[in-house]
């Protein structure tokens, strides 16, 4: 699984005009999955990304997690993300899970999320979203487990 994480000052996800989901200052995570991934690997990203240390302390370093500032965790299921961009000028998506594989893995990420954090949001599998965000720092990582 990959998630392409950014620290953010406040992000949300709109569809069809309406917005779904919103967090204020936290993390907006993109979410890819590939072809073999498990839930196993999807519990390991998932305690990733609530102890991964990207927040400032006192000192301005990061050294805080997202459970320490207890931000929000917004997941947005990203299909592009398992794509192949080593060779052409098109992408392949011979590694990115099925559909049906890939919505299961989600769901059961984005349970397993609201069981373990209070502050979770999402996107909408499958759909064309729109995702606004304010990034803080610039901070990113890719996340791949």
């Amino acid at each position: 699984m990959i998630g392409l994480l950014q620290r953010v000052r406040e992000a949300s996800v709109t569809l069809d005009g309406e917005m779904i989901s919103a967090i204020e200052q936290g993390l907006m995570v993109l979410v890819g999955v590939e072809r073999d991934d498990t839930e196993a690997q999807a519990d390991r990203l998932l305690q990733r990304l609530l102890g991964y240390r990207v927040f400032a302390d006192a000192d301005d370093k990061m050294n805080l997690s997202l459970k320490e500032v207890q931000g929000g965790l917004l997941l947005v299921p990203q299909f592009t993300l398992a794509a192949d961009t080593r060779k052409g000028a098109r992408p392949s998506f011979s590694c990115a899970a099925s559909p049906e594989h890939g919505q299961q893995l989600f769901d059961y990420f984005l349970t397993q999320a609201q069981q373990q954090y209070p502050n979770v949001a999402s996107g909408c599998f499958g759909a064309n979203m729109q995702v606004s965000l304010v990034n803080d720092g610039p901070v990113t990582f890719w996340l791949h487990v």
